[in-house]
């Protein structure tokens, strides 16, 4: 996938145009891969069959892969899903700009977006939900175009508002999403998972809330791995602020790497062990990647529902 620059997602048009070429690669990405079926029955194709009218024929897969396939027009589905994102100021590492990829929040808006495109594509509803220590954002689902632009505008005015000092209480905006969201729906949530409640397991209860309102779960575990899950840092002495309450401390990194991966491995552990227990699915996602696997969650989680 193309490179994209964090001053490319932060203007309406140009999120809608990258999110639409993910949506696409995705689509030639799974036409060339041997599970056609999936991608026939996700992606609104199916294999042309001769006779048939040529008038929705979608020329431009054909054009990459040499092979035809149909445009489905006449299905039309319930579902229904929600896109919940994490904007507290946790999410704006690394700083915007001072790496040659997105950080978490960008990220996850890019990520946002190309799902949006992918279920606009399939004529499916969906919703927003932004968070940080209260429940900024929060739509009803729809499918129109208007909504589409809407919600871009939403993701757009995350990316651009002041980045630090905005504290974190997912637990208590999961339990609104869940109370708010029609039953049954699909919920994905970005998020990297570092909330300021004391007790964990408030958070925990939280996605057991989701899942008791009958709602299918996908966790998009957001993070750096590099700096976040695996420290690597060089050793030298850095200042370490905390974007969310501005605490600093000074340390030199190889003094706590053991003891930091320790405690972030138990975390994230946990966090698995949670989502496994309530059958949530689970998706890290490296920012350092592309977005392959948060669209093919949606899809699977998808195909479970329609069954």
């Amino acid at each position: 996938m193309q490179s994209i620059d964090s001053t490319d997602i932060r203007h309406l048009d140009k999120l809608d145009l990258l999110a639409r070429q993910v949506v696409e690669g995705f689509i030639i990405g799974l036409h060339k891969s041997p599970f056609h079926g999936f991608s026939v029955e996700f992606a609104e194709h199916r294999i042309y069959n001769q006779g048939e009218s040529t008038k929705n024929i979608d020329w431009k897969v054909y054009a990459r892969t040499d092979k035809m396939f149909s445009k489905r027009y006449e299905e039309e589905t319930n579902l229904r899903c929600q896109i919940v994102i994490d904007v507290s100021s946790s999410m704006n590492f690394p700083e915007s700009g001072s790496m040659p990829y997105l950080n978490k929040l960008e990220f996850s808006v890019m990520g946002a977006a190309s799902l949006m495109n992918l279920l606009k594509k399939q004529r499916d509803a969906y919703g927003l939900s932004l968070f940080d220590d209260d429940l900024i954002i929060n739509t009803t689902c729809k499918g129109s175009m208007r909504h589409y632009r809407l919600l871009l505008s939403y993701l757009e005015e995350a990316l651009n508002r002041d980045s630090q000092m905005h504290k974190t209480n997912a637990a208590d905006a999961l339990h609104k999403v869940a109370e708010s969201t029609h039953r049954r729906s699909m919920i994905i949530i970005f998020s990297d998972m570092f909330d300021n409640a004391e007790d964990q397991d408030d958070l925990f209860l939280a996605l057991q809330h989701l899942k008791h309102k009958k709602h299918e779960v996908v966790l998009i575990h957001v993070v750096d791995k590099q700096f976040e899950l695996d420290f690597e840092y060089e050793n030298r002495p850095y200042l370490f602020i905390d974007m969310e309450s501005g605490d600093e401390v000074k340390l030199q990194s190889n003094q706590v790497k053991p003891y930091y991966i320790e405690q972030v491995k138990k975390h994230k552990e946990a966090i698995q062990l949670k989502c496994l227990q309530y059958k949530i699915d689970y998706v890290e996602a490296d920012v350092r990647e592309g977005y392959a696997k948060i669209l093919q969650a949606y899809l699977v989680k998808r195909k479970k529902m329609s069954i």
